[in-house]
């Protein structure tokens, strides 16, 4: 058996492949960028045909030529995005639904105004909402002929789904993780066939749900020149908090990429939350599954990115952290990114982005350091949303792309008031990708061995700001929240809570 991990990493703006040891060192490391298409207001898609064709290559740049020395491969993927696929040709029939896109937005509203949200929060964890795949797949059955046309052979499908048929030649299944995020699967069980009545969708047309480790498939020798066997599956946010060693109740990490994801492990039953926060399947291993709490931001890296390849604000994302220090604070700018409406905890997809609290005094600098206080703003609000639902953060594990930002890890602890950590590897959702197939592959015994031996601390933050400027700080944040989604904000309570 080979010694190291090739772990898949398919995420919303790239798909990258890497080669991980045992010890969670990086090695070689390929990637492509992904093609985003926004076809009107609110519709986000990509070509799933471009994602297994650049994935691919990445991957085999990543091997090069040590393909014999690969023990197994883990898999972790953007959540939600669904593929819509031919069983007998394996083609996609139709362009992938990001997990961004709103068009279901209307849809989503007439199933609450029907009463039937209480159903699908008790039984999927999940609010009814255009970020979730279920409504998606209504859409696209009831909009593409090809797809209905396609009768049985239809296969449906999360990213991780797609890419393990592809490497396989025709295995269809996908990890409890990202089936847990489709709507589509009861949290205790498996595809429900109430939710899929609800929805429309055929249940012949779904993957059969699997564990996140284990004996999984094995890849056409004609894709690395070796049949490698993929040992590990895991939604990216779920795959994070296992590289994060989010093993105990109470454990936060939050993930800093295109957007924003903050889970707390919740033990072996499914959590509850009256603060519109979501319940989700942490991992699921020898059939046994663990929860986690989870709030979801939208827009989080993705608007380093608007600043500096729309707005030109900035050359490069590193030169944020520069501009922000340089002024005192923002200057009394809110920018509210709701860019694709605003997620946890308000779930407004009506919601649209702003500019709050301009002066002739405003300069770049204080816009750009509004766009990274925003950041911590967000997180700062679901903070309190899990502390109204009974989970208090000790400390936060952070990592993603942003998490590099010194000036953005030390105001997350400022605005906070919690430290912040940050591993020697912000590559967590890899890390963890790796950890899930060291053990499905039998290199560790367990995800606490895996993690002791892969995961290694870097830097700590610690809260500096005074607690009554933060508080000062998250009120006019609610006000700049209530002006955008008018009345008040709903979280004023719960920062009265923790003030």
């Amino acid at each position: 058996m080979g010694e190291q991990l090739l772990v898949i990493d398919e995420g919303t703006s790239s798909t990258r492949a890497m080669l991980v040891d045992a010890d969670g060192a990086c090695g070689a490391m390929a990637q492509r960028n992904l093609t985003t298409l926004y076809p009107r207001p609110g519709w986000v898609e990509q070509d799933a045909e471009e994602i297994w064709r650049l994935t691919l290559a990445a991957a085999r740049d990543a091997v090069g030529d040590k393909a014999d020395r690969i023990a197994a491969i883990g898999i972790t993927n953007q959540r939600e995005t669904i593929v819509f696929s031919d069983r007998m040709t394996g083609a996609a029939l139709a362009p992938a639904i990001v997990w961004q896109d709103r068009r279901t937005a209307d849809a989503c509203a007439a199933l609450r105004d029907a009463g039937h949200e209480p159903l699908v929060q008790s039984s999927t964890g999940l609010l009814l909402d255009p970020y979730f795949s279920a409504t998606k797949i209504a859409w696209a059955l009831d909009h593409w002929p090809q797809l209905r046309a396609a009768g049985d052979r239809l296969c449906l499908g999360t990213i991780e789904s797609w890419l393990v048929y592809q490497l396989t030649g025709g295995l269809h299944v996908t990890d409890a993780t990202n089936a847990s995020r489709t709507q589509l699967m009861d949290l205790s069980g498996g595809w429900d066939d109430t939710l899929c009545a609800l929805f429309g969708v055929p249940r012949n047309a779904l993957p059969d749900i699997i564990d996140c480790a284990g004996p999984i498939g094995f890849t056409l020798p004609e894709h690395f020149g070796y049949s490698i066997p993929i040992t590990g599956l895991a939604g990216d946010q779920q795959a994070a908090a296992i590289g994060q060693a989010c093993f105990d109740p109470g454990d936060t990490k939050a993930t800093y990429g295109t957007g924003a994801f903050i889970l707390t492990h919740a033990g072996a039953t499914p959590p509850v939350s009256a603060h519109r926060l979501l319940s989700t399947i942490a991992w699921q291993l020898g059939g046994e599954r663990a929860y986690a709490l989870e709030g979801s931001l939208f827009v989080a890296g993705q608007m380093v990115h608007w600043l500096r390849d729309d707005l030109a604000l900035i050359a490069a994302s590193d030169d944020c952290a520069a501009l922000a220090r340089s002024v005192a604070d923002s200057g009394g700018v809110h920018i509210i990114p709701a860019f694709a409406g605003l997620g946890a905890p308000h779930w407004r997809p009506d919601a649209r982005g702003a500019i709050l609290g301009l002066t002739l005094g405003t300069g770049r600098a204080h816009l750009v350091r509004a766009a990274l206080e925003a950041v911590a703003n967000q997180s700062a609000e679901l903070q309190r949303a899990f502390a109204a639902d009974g989970v208090i953060w000790s400390c936060l594990r952070i990592d993603g792309g942003m998490a590099g930002n010194d000036f953005l890890a030390q105001d997350l602890a400022d605005v906070l008031g919690i430290a912040v950590d940050r591993p020697a590897n912000v590559e967590s959702s890899a890390i963890g990708a790796a950890m899930l197939a060291s053990v499905g592959a039998g290199l560790h015994s367990t995800l606490r061995s895996a993690a002791s031996a892969m995961r290694q601390p870097d830097a700590n933050f610690q809260a500096a700001l005074a607690p009554a400027a933060r508080s000062a700080r998250l009120a006019a944040w609610d006000r700049s929240i209530a002006a955008i989604i008018g009345g008040s904000s709903w979280v004023n309570p719960v920062h009265d809570h923790l003030s």
